[in-house]
């Protein structure tokens, strides 16, 4: 399994990035320990020049766990046909106990990587880097996480065996099994409608908000609801929109939707919510940094366009999302 073009790629993307940010440590700390902009000394010109240099790096590298987490969730379902039993990703991901938890890290790494990109960006734009010591201190704590992501993946895809009988996503998603997506799952419908709209439009109204004031607050409530959105919208998916897409009562899997007999609809969805998410994350990651005197203009501008790009991604998934309830055969809520 491990020469499939698609897996060479992903743990390519993982090795590099491990391997980049363990050669950056001994810099970024160097730069936090001797880091002094107003010097003029030789030391402090070296650093400056360095920065540059590290700062693309790592900037190349987190842009690269964006495109994985996509890669991934597309390899894992295409990996399904091989395996006797499985019916899409699911049946993929439960061929070794690896395989949720990398999808699960892979996703962290994801937000962890657009929060850092957004700090990043705007310590770039202003005159004295006055984040520089932070985002090298955040780089040498995300490495662990890309290590732990790169050893799950490693592990997950070299113990898949084709000959490997897997459970698909009717035995995860169903009301007998005993798991957090199956409880999510079997949730009512009404409630967890009214979980879905009210989570997502308290989204989108505070994204609007901090685009348009650009509040110290409003930044912060704009990160946090963006993650409650974001699980409002994936237990939304779980529990009753899943069914209206396969217009069957039973079918809740958020991966089947991918597929090429549901005309991709999954993919419509899920990467509006995913950019919206990562946008009012990276919006709540600079904004305690707005204080600072060369910032008092770049920080506002910045989250701003990120508030305003979370507000268009949470209702384009809103609105994708009632479109596919609204052209559905199926009936779950008697009116």
């Amino acid at each position: 399994m491990l020469f499939q073009p698609a897996i060479i790629a992903l743990l390519l993307a993982a090795g590099l990035g491990v391997l980049m940010l363990a050669l950056a440590t001994p810099f970024a700390l160097q730069v936090i320990r001797h880091w002094d902009i107003h010097s003029g000394s030789e030391y402090q010109l070296l650093l400056e020049r360095r920065t540059y240099l590290f700062s693309t790096l790592a900037t190349f590298v987190l842009v690269a766990q964006l495109a994985a987490l996509l890669l991934f969730v597309f390899t894992a379902d295409r990996l399904a046909a091989m395996f006797v039993g499985a019916m899409c990703a699911v049946g993929t991901l439960n061929v070794n106990p690896w395989g949720f938890p990398a999808l699960i890290l892979q996703m962290l790494a994801f937000f962890l990587a657009a929060a850092w990109l957004a700090i990043n960006h705007v310590d770039s734009a202003a005159r004295d880097y006055p984040l520089v010591r932070i985002k090298y201190a955040l780089l040498i704590l995300l490495l662990p996480f890309l290590v732990a992501s790169f050893w799950l993946q490693f592990n997950f895809f070299s113990e898949l065996k084709a000959n490997v009988i897997t459970s698909c996503c009717g035995s995860m998603f169903s009301s007998e099994a005993t798991t957090i997506v199956s409880d999510l799952s079997g949730l009512p419908p009404q409630p967890a409608l009214w979980l879905f709209y009210g989570a997502l439009s308290a989204a989108i109204a505070l994204a609007l908000g901090h685009a348009l004031r650009r509040g110290r607050s409003s930044g912060a409530l704009l990160a946090l609801f963006s993650a409650v959105a974001f699980v409002a919208a994936m237990s939304g998916v779980l529990s009753f929109l899943s069914l209206y897409i396969y217009e069957h009562p039973h079918h809740h899997c958020p991966f089947c939707i991918l597929k090429p007999e549901y005309d991709y609809r999954g993919y419509a969805l899920y990467l509006p919510l995913f950019i919206a998410t990562a946008a009012g994350l990276g919006a709540g990651a600079i904004q305690p940094f707005a204080h600072r005197p060369s910032l008092r203009h770049i920080a506002p501008r910045v989250t701003g366009r990120l508030a305003a790009l979370a507000a268009t991604g949470f209702l384009l998934f809103t609105a994708i999302a009632t479109w596919f309830i609204l052209a559905s055969n199926l009936i779950l809520i008697e009116h």
